[in-house]
This record gives C-alpha cells, structure tokens and sequence, in this order.
C-alpha cells in the first residue's frame, strides 16, 4: 500500500533519512521533494550535493554505528534510504528487525557493500554466470590466485565503489603495484581482495531493474563505458539481440528477487561474443551510469527510484528519445570548483548539463556530467563529447 504523504516540516511530514549525500542522492531528494516528502541527508562532509537541496542535514561516519542509531532515533524517518556502500550496515540490520524500515532492505545493503558477499549469493546460492574468481587476504594469495586464474587478472578491494582501489594485472610484474592500490583505495582500508579473470567482454551494461509495487520492470539497457572501474560515459539504449535481453533480465529479476525489498537496482553485466551475459556487480539504489535517463526517459532512474520506495506503482516505464551522458572529472585537486564554458554548451541542440555543486574535488573526481540526446545514441555520445571537450572545470580564485 502506498504511503500517505504529510506536509513537509510537520508533524504529519513523511520524513526520508538519506544515508549517502553525493549526486545521485541529490537527483533522489529532488524527486522525492516533488511528492512533498520531508528529506534528512547525511554524509561524511558537509555540503554535500543532497545536502544542498534536502530539508536539513546531519555530518558524521556513516561507518560509527552509535551516530547512526543516534540520527535515527532523533529523526524518526519512515524510510532509511542508503545511497553509498559505506554505512555500518550491522547497525542498520538491528534498526530493521525493531521495526525501522530500510531500503530496499537492511540485507540488500549488507550483501552489496561486501564483494564477497554478493559474489558468493550471485555464483554459488544463486548460481549465476560470473567470472571465475577467488580471494586473497595477503599478497602471497594474491601471487597464487592470479596463477591459477591466468592473465590478465582483475583485483577489487572487498569494499570500494566507483572504481576505488580496482586495477588490473596483465602479467607478474604488475601485481606488486595493483595489491599496493587494493589496499589504499577501498573503502574500508587494508584487508580481503576479490581475484577475478578477465572477462574478454564485447561491452558492458547496466540493466536498471525497477522493484515496485506492481512487480519487477526494467528499463532499455543502458550501454557503458570504464576507465580504471570508473564510469566516464553512458548510452541507452545500447543494442542487444533478444537473446541477451532475456538473459539479462532473468539475471536481474534473480539477484534483485534475492535482495527483496522495493526501489531501483543497477544490475552490471558484461555481454560476451559467444552471446553470453555475465554477471559483474549489482548496487541496490540508482547507478552513475543511469544518469542518461534523465535525458531520455518520461521517469528518469530516480524518479522511478521515488516512486518505488514510496509503494506507488509503476505501470510503464518510457523512453522517449536515445541519449547519452558524458562525466566532467576534475583533473587535479580542486577546492570551490566552478564550471566555465556552459554558454558553448547549450548553444548544441538538445544538450544539458548537470554541475553537482561539490565543495572540493580530487583527480577524477566526478564534478558534472553532459546530457546529449540524438537520432541514435551513438550520435547522441558524439555529441556529448565534443559539448564535454569544451567544458573545463577550474578552482575558484
């Protein structure tokens, strides 16, 4: 059954309790903002994107399991809503079973945030097609597995996101530097790595898989490319034949069943020459690569993402136009980024351009991302690139 919806700032307000503050959330707070829904947003820094445009906020280590109870008993939230991985998710398992309600579960998070966990419900429990894999705690482990997996090899810290510590190893001499990396980048510190084969893969994808409360909808495969694990840029629809699609979806509809619960899941995929689709990795809440929705569809991924935790139903999910999106990165460490170059930009038909307004930024640190929509997605990603390419993101002075 569906919420009914207070007056935000009331007593009868119907409060949403953000565990994760980045872009995403924000995209996720202004949807949720439009159904007049009260919205707490919490991150480690202050300032954060979703903290911009959320009712109030609250700054602390979503890791300290003690601030966390403490926020959530403060806030009384009718959802707890986590948009990162690193959240003390033992914590928010014990707030569920006294009756908290987490999305989509207190579970989901937990399988999710941990590497191991996830692969071993997705190949094991579950069965799915994965790469093979194994796992090291030291970098004699480390030496073993890469030569009984073969080269190349990929190394991911247990615990990481956006690429954080994930690198690759096409022989030996590399897996000095990639245990190094493993161990400074993930989330969590130094600890367990996932050891997979490289998958000689024809492209990647992302099946945003839509739970609500009129079951399981998908929207059109949104096709993307990496950089060190990172997502640079994304397309949709990305062209499959039926057999992948149906692959694709089964794949999601199991791991997602799995997980339970109701929102919006990216489920990542590797299409495969032979027609195969692989399994790669799954985020229970709305993915980077599904930015291109709001350029292409009636309900972008975060609307759709709204309209799930808030129990409406989704009886069609429409897309309207093919589209692209293009990451703006920073390329050294910034402090006040602004952006220059919007006029250039919006003088291209059918271009747009988010800037997330984050206070500071490291290299590579996603800052904005391009919008184009097109004949074709493929034309549509030119486009977006050559509006990127004029785009230059500076320190503030």
């Amino acid at each position: 059954m569906a919420l009914s919806i207070g007056t935000p700032l009331s007593p009868h307000a119907t409060r949403v309790l953000l565990l994760g503050s980045g872009e995403l959330g924000k995209e996720v707070v202004i949807e949720l903002q439009r159904f007049g829904v009260e919205v707490i947003a919490c991150d480690r820094y202050a300032d954060a994107p979703a903290m911009q445009v959320a009712h109030r906020s609250h700054v602390f280590d979503m890791l300290d399991r003690a601030k966390l109870r403490a926020i959530v008993e403060a806030e009384q939230p009718h959802l707890i809503v986590p948009e990162i991985e690193a959240i003390a998710t033992s914590e928010l398992l014990l707030l569920e079973r006294e009756g908290w309600t987490v999305i989509p579960t207190a579970d989901a998070a937990r399988l999710t945030m941990d590497r191991e966990a996830i692969r071993r419900v997705a190949a094991e429990e579950l069965e799915l097609p994965t790469a093979k894999f194994q796992f090291a705690d030291s970098f004699e482990e480390l030496k073993a597995a890469a030569a009984t997996l073969g080269w190349p090899v990929v190394i991911k810290p247990i615990m990481s996101s956006s690429g954080k510590g994930q690198s690759v190893a096409r022989t030996p001499a590399d897996l000095e530097q990639c245990w190094a990396y493993s161990q400074t980048g993930g989330r969590t510190g130094a600890g367990r790595i996932i050891v997979e084969e490289f998958i000689e893969f024809e492209s990647e994808i992302t099946m945003l898989t839509v739970r609500s409360a009129n079951g399981t909808s998908y929207c059109d495969p949104v096709g993307h490319r990496q950089v060190g694990g990172d997502y640079v840029e994304s397309w949709q629809p990305h062209p499959m034949t039926t057999g992948q699609v149906e692959q694709a979806q089964s794949i999601a509809k199991r791991i997602t069943d799995r997980l339970g619960g109701r929102g919006l899941f990216g489920v990542e995929l590797f299409l495969c020459k032979d027609d195969r689709v692989i399994f790669s990795e799954v985020s229970p809440r709305p993915h980077d690569t599904g930015m291109v929705t709001m350029a292409t569809q009636v309900w972008s991924q975060f609307a759709l993402h709204a309209r799930a935790i808030l129990g409406l139903p989704i009886p069609h999910i429409t897309r309207y136009a093919a589209g692209a999106s293009v990451a703006l990165r920073a390329t050294d460490r910034l402090v006040s980024p602004m952006i220059n170059g919007l006029a250039e930009a919006y003088a291209v038909q059918d271009v747009d351009v988010r800037f997330f307004g984050k206070p500071s930024a490291t290299a590579r640190r996603r800052l904005g991302v391009v919008l184009a929509t097109g004949a074709t997605a493929a034309a549509a990603l030119v486009k977006g690139k050559q509006v990127a390419a004029g785009i230059t993101l500076t320190e503030a002075h």
